[in-house]
């Protein structure tokens, strides 16, 4: 009998990419009925999955009766939380405790979460402003603290920011300005295509991958290695813009602009994986994830 994996966000970049990646699994296909969660089960992304086999629920995370329901019978829970719904870290770091809590409770056997580092913690206090990096540690922190066998699979920084980042100008030429220095090391990940490739190993081995952080990203790109690739690939020239911290901040909305600031100047130093090796982690994969030059290949936009 298939046991049941209940997948938060299945219509989103992370969520999706576990639920194509199970059912394109000889194996995980078998293994796993897959009930995704969705805010609305009606849009063309959520049909198409149920063309598909895939059970389709709406669940509010703000409420405990309905984060039961979409959990219950779950053998496994993977759960994404998307902090700029609210922009608010006490609701997201809540919203992450009621999914464990009912995990917990329902006596799910596996939680895999996508999370990420404390920026404040892992800056030494220098960098306090990046609450969606944080809140994610908290729920990580939280979850260890259940005893529930748990994976945790932090996402890289994804490549399709570059749609909106590199800028062309009138010449047909591309710039990209970043706060940071040209050395600092981006972590690249083709989220919508990969993230799911990183959450299977967990599913193949939920005991020897228990209590482990997965960092999923292809490879570290520094600016130079971005735009000299993506000038291999189009044959269009591109240039790097350092620019200062006001300045950067002078281009977003106030809102977020220390927050979008902080985290780049935490990329930069100690790092966004604060330094660590991607090579345990690119070895649990099966399949090869994708680099930035055939993710600029196949973009459309860039063409």
């Amino acid at each position: 009998m298939s046991k049941l994996i209940t997948v938060f966000g299945a219509t989103g970049n992370q969520g999706g990419s576990v639920i194509r990646q199970i059912l394109a699994d000889a194996v995980l296909s078998k293994e796993f009925k897959i009930r995704g969660i969705t805010r609305d089960t009606s849009k063309p992304a959520a049909q198409a999955l149920a063309k598909q086999g895939v059970e389709l629920k709406t669940a509010d995370l703000s409420s405990k009766a309905s984060v039961a329901e979409a959990v219950a019978g779950a053998n496994t829970v993977f759960l994404v939380t998307n902090y700029w719904e609210t922009m608010n870290p006490d609701t997201e770091f809540s919203q992450g405790k009621t999914v464990a809590d009912a995990a917990k409770e329902a006596g799910v056997s596996q939680l895999i979460f996508s999370s990420l580092l404390n920026v404040t913690e892992t800056s030494g206090g220098r960098l306090t402003h990046v609450p969606h990096f944080d809140a994610k540690a908290k729920v990580e922190q939280y979850i260890r603290s259940t005893g529930i066998r748990s994976t945790f699979v932090l996402p890289g920084y994804f490549m399709s920011n570059y749609l909106g980042m590199l800028r062309k100008g009138e010449d047909g030429s591309y710039t990209l300005a970043y706060p940071v220095g040209p050395e600092s090391k981006f972590p690249l990940l083709d989220a919508a295509e990969d993230f799911g490739k990183f959450v299977t190993p967990a599913l193949r081995n939920p005991a020897g991958l228990n209590g482990k952080q997965i960092l999923a990203a292809t490879d570290y790109y520094t600016p130079g290695r971005i735009l000299a690739e993506f000038e291999e690939v189009t044959g269009k020239k591109a240039n790097f813009a350092q620019l200062s911290a006001e300045q950067y901040k002078s281009f977003l909305p106030p809102a977020m602009a220390d927050e979008y600031l902080e985290n780049h100047l935490f990329i930069e130093n100690p790092g966004y994986f604060n330094g660590a090796s991607l090579k345990e982690s690119l070895d649990l994969l099966t399949e090869k994830p994708t680099t930035w030059k055939e993710f600029v290949k196949k973009t459309a936009a860039f063409q």
